[in-house]
């Protein structure tokens, strides 16, 4: 497939900073409603999450990340218009200090 084409698999990267008053609990309830979007979104294939781990201090302060699979560009377009989507991103959003996406097709280095 070529690289910008509509086909093939889709990664949606979700790297946030949470508002520094959240409580973990709260942060908790947060992630597993975005989570529950697989169950609501068919073209969500799988979600994965974590926190930053890292050593090498260049996390510029973000905290987690979201990583969510589609088979397809058009799987992530029906996502964003999804209403469940549109409802939760009214309730996370705002919980963020900082937040960066990006989708990206992960492609295989040939050596």
């Amino acid at each position: 497939m070529e690289e910008g084409s509509s086909g093939g698999l889709v990664k949606h990267v979700l790297i946030a900073k949470f508002k520094q008053d959240l409580q973990p609990h709260e942060i908790e309830e947060l992630i597993k409603g975005y989570a529950n979007l697989v169950s609501l979104i068919p073209p969500m294939k799988a979600f994965h999450w974590g926190t930053d781990v890292g050593v090498c201090n260049m996390d510029e302060g973000f905290t987690h990340i979201f990583e969510s699979e589609f088979e397809s560009s058009e799987g992530v377009a029906e996502y964003m218009a999804h209403p469940a989507h549109a409802e939760f991103a009214d309730l996370f959003l705002p919980q963020l200090d900082k937040v960066v996406v990006i989708d990206y097709k992960p492609a295989l280095v040939r050596l």
